[in-house]
């Protein structure tokens, strides 16, 4: 088990035994004037505006900005202190747990799917790639759209003779960790390539970089013949064509609540609730198979003392309030025992 690992497995266990706290509002005290500035994941920042927006509604003493800016500098601002929360689609290092000099609390926030969204001209219908192909294509080993191993997939649908581009992340990211991931965990090609897991990692020659989600999504919408990987409210608020996976079992699965919540429900009986860093390859028959948590990181101890009562309470309301959001977005509202083990974990806080 990795430090990282032991680290954030602490947290949760010492959260546990202190069992839940209410947060100062909840509790029925009232909350001082406060400031909160956090950073982070794109793949949730849609929901985290909403929740910000909505919480300062009702608590219009507690001021919070967030800023979009990935995973990878989100968990590097948290550990340099330089924010009051951070926000990621992957736990941080062994080496970055060890530098959190204010300890911290890591709370799983919500969930979503990784989609691959496309825009390849006179394609009607829906695009069915196995499991063998979607990796061929993002490693740059399937390089047409009429290659003979998409149209089988694909009987009776006209595919182009063009070029495929991959659209990828140029930011350190966690969305790019979950996808990565999965493919090293169903293609042993994509292993063999040396391509990797990671925040960061090195795409083929031809690919289009961008900026968050939000660039990604926007980059395949301008650029015919392109493929690329987003969290799937970005894709739909776009009105992007998103494929259709072949999953585990065998069966193509489209994106949508339905799928996601099996994956949900089937990661969280079988690990820890709300430590799984991905969902990476569920086998149920209807689990859309590209799947994972994202987290808020908070510190065990605050220097302003007006700061931890307002942190804890404005993620107790997300974690209850804030689901309801969810939905509507794309994201997948979280099951009840991972947002139970977060309100735990927010007993920490101030302790």
């Amino acid at each position: 088990m990795t430090l990282a690992r032991r680290f954030w497995g602490l947290a949760f266990a010492l959260a546990a035994a202190a069992g839940a706290v209410l947060p100062a509002d909840r509790a029925g005290g009232a909350m001082n004037d406060a400031s909160l500035h956090g950073a982070g994941s794109t793949f949730s920042a849609a929901l985290y505006k909403q929740w910000i927006e909505a919480y300062h509604q009702e608590h219009p003493q507690i001021s919070i900005t967030y800023d979009p800016v990935g995973s990878g500098e989100g968990v590097r601002r948290f550990v340099a202190g330089s924010v009051d929360f951070g926000a990621t689609d992957v736990a941080p290092s062994d080496r970055e747990a060890a530098e959190i000099s204010r300890g911290a609390v890591m709370v799983a926030s919500t969930a979503g799917m990784v989609v691959l969204a496309y825009n390849v001209p006179g394609l009607r219908g829906e695009l069915k790639l196995p499991r063998d192909v979607y990796p061929g294509i993002l490693s740059g080993q399937i390089r047409r759209w009429d290659d003979p191993r998409i149209q089988k997939a694909n009987p009776g649908v006209s595919l182009p003779s063009l070029n495929i581009v991959i659209v990828a992340r140029r930011d350190s990211s966690g969305t790019t960790f979950a996808l990565t991931n999965h493919l090293a965990a169903v293609s042993l090609a994509w292993r063999e390539q040396g391509l990797g897991v990671g925040k960061l990692v090195e795409w083929p020659a031809s690919a289009m970089l961008a900026s968050g989600n939000e660039g990604v999504a926007s980059r395949i919408k301008i650029s015919e013949g392109s493929i690329g990987y987003v969290e799937y409210g970005f894709a739909k608020r776009l009105g992007l064509p998103m494929a259709v996976l072949q999953n585990k079992a065998g069966k193509f699965v489209a994106p949508d609540g339905t799928t996601g919540q099996q994956s949900l429900a089937e990661a969280s009986a079988k690990t820890p609730a709300g430590l799984n860093q991905s969902i990476v390859d569920p086998a149920g028959a209807n689990a859309y198979p590209i799947v994972t948590f994202s987290w808020l990181l908070l510190y065990r101890k605050y220097d302003d003392p007006e700061k931890g009562p307002a942190m804890r309470d404005f993620v107790a309301w997300g974690l209850s309030s804030g689901q309801a959001f969810s939905q509507k977005l794309g994201y997948l509202p979280l099951p009840g025992e991972v947002a139970a083990s977060g309100n735990q974990a927010l007993g920490n806080i101030g302790q």
